[in-house]
């Protein structure tokens, strides 16, 4: 406490000696060919108080981690001079690379760029080139930059200067006690294209790793972590030649179960990975939805597009997260054609044309939901999705349809178990699953572990 605030009282001076600069000798360099140590130390208020959930650092660790770069530590500190004193203190003892992410702004409560000039030991300067970088920012939206922006311009004497391609709040990076530090702006967006262009590099070149790191990622929808995890016992076991690392990440409705390995060349890698990749696929069956940056939606329009054909789509019940989805990855409407959405069954049914529409959910009426939505559009497939939660007992119907040229429509409902959210949530994800199963030829009525089978 009160040694922090005598040192942070004293009038700035290019000679003195900052708090965390004392502190080298307690920390130990790191041993040639030791895996490079690495810290996320995100900052703010908000994040602290869990008032804006901290994406960031998920993104980051997993980034990192995706390349062979292992975070050791997580920390979050408030946007107090003290706290992040200490907390620069400590990272640069234990760790050999940092990421501080966040307080980079033009605000009195953004303090990165103070606080790492007072750790480093050295005075805070301007910035000619990202100054003028800033006020075009603004001219060319036809606005003046605000005085306040011209902090983000000042950056620590000697320190590395990281471009920001889409912000105003540049990075840079700094020696501290022996280690690096590298400052982030907190913008997801502006983060999340710093850390693949400009910091996991620098992270490589440090860390001196010659290998080539594999990543291979599936994603499924039915099926619980712990039943996959079961369900793919000993799958490591057929790797050649080395390690492959299996790993999961359930994030609800779907489930993505992961392959990670590292090698001397990306043949190795690909010659070790592929047997276990092929059990994976094998095991998962019907349950895959898709593979590395492939979306459930993006694999439905792609293979409808593919056959020439087209969709529309009814919800009611969903928040017109269906046609959300849909929408946003066929933005031009090749396959995409419309769809239609209602408060109510009644309102949903009026608005296909269908006056005398049951009020009451269920398959009868969602098979004529698919059929008047196709028609009505001219599109080959139509799917109606009814989700009917029930707030008080947690449970939840859903009612699915898919209309199409060969038959009746095909029908398919579930109870799911949970709440409003969970049901509606896996109520959209179990239609886009059965309108793909449908046109791979697989079977639409297989339970699912959400699902809350009838009692024998």
């Amino acid at each position: 406490g009160s040694c922090y605030q005598s040192i942070l009282g004293r009038p700035r001076s290019k000679t003195r000696v900052s708090t965390l600069q004392v502190l080298e000798v307690k920390g130990s360099p790191q041993n040639k060919g030791d895996p490079m140590r690495i810290e996320i130390l995100c900052t703010g208020d908000e994040v602290l108080s869990g008032k804006t959930v901290n994406t960031n650092y998920s993104h980051m660790a997993r980034r990192l981690q995706e390349v062979g770069l292992d975070v050791l530590w997580g920390t979050t500190v408030g946007d107090d001079r003290e706290s992040l004193v200490q907390a620069f203190q400590l990272a640069a003892r234990r760790a050999d690379a940092v990421i501080v992410n966040g307080g980079l702004g033009p605000t009195v409560d953004d303090l990165s760029q103070e606080v790492a000039a007072e750790a480093a030991g050295v005075e805070l300067v301007l910035h000619e080139d990202w100054l003028r970088n800033i006020e075009s920012f603004y001219e060319s939206r036809g606005r003046t930059m605000p005085p306040n922006n011209r902090k983000q311009a000042m950056l620590p004497e000697g320190s590395e200067f990281i471009d920001n391609p889409v912000g105003t709040a540049c990075g840079f990076a700094i020696d501290i006690a022996g280690a690096r530090f590298f400052f982030t702006p907190g913008v997801p967006r502006e983060i999340r294209r710093m850390l693949d262009d400009e910091i996991i590099p620098r992270l490589l070149a440090m860390s001196g790793i010659q290998s080539v790191v594999s990543l291979e990622r599936f994603h499924s929808f039915g099926l619980g972590e712990s039943r996959v995890d079961n369900m793919l016992k000993g799958v490591e076991d057929l790797a050649e030649g080395g390690e492959v690392k299996l790993g999961f990440q359930a994030h609800y409705p779907q489930l993505e179960t992961k392959l990670f390995a590292r090698g001397s060349t990306a043949e190795e890698v690909a010659r070790r990975v592929s047997p276990v990749a092929k059990a994976v696929r094998e095991k998962l069956g019907s349950y895959l939805l898709a593979e590395g940056a492939q979306t459930l939606e993006g694999v439905i329009l792609a293979e409808l597009n593919e056959a020439g054909a087209t969709l529309a789509v009814a919800e009611h019940g969903t928040n017109g997260a269906v046609a959300g989805r849909l929408v946003a990855a066929d933005s031009a409407g090749g396959v995409f054609q419309r769809g239609a959405l209602g408060a109510t069954i009644a309102a949903l049914g009026e608005a296909l044309g269908l006056v005398d529409a049951d009020v009451e959910p269920g398959l009868d009426v969602v098979g004529r939901f698919a059929d008047a939505v196709r028609a009505a559009s001219g599109a080959d497939l139509g799917l109606a999705v009814s989700v009917v939660a029930e707030g008080k007992t947690g449970e939840g119907w859903i009612y699915i349809a898919v209309a199409h040229d060969a038959g009746p429509a095909v029908t398919r409902s579930a109870c799911i178990v949970g709440g409003p959210e969970r049901v509606r949530v896996g109520g959209v994800e179990m239609g886009l699953d059965c309108l793909r199963r449908l046109r791979q030829g697989l079977p639409t009525q297989e339970p699912i572990d959400f699902e809350k089978q009838p009692e024998a």
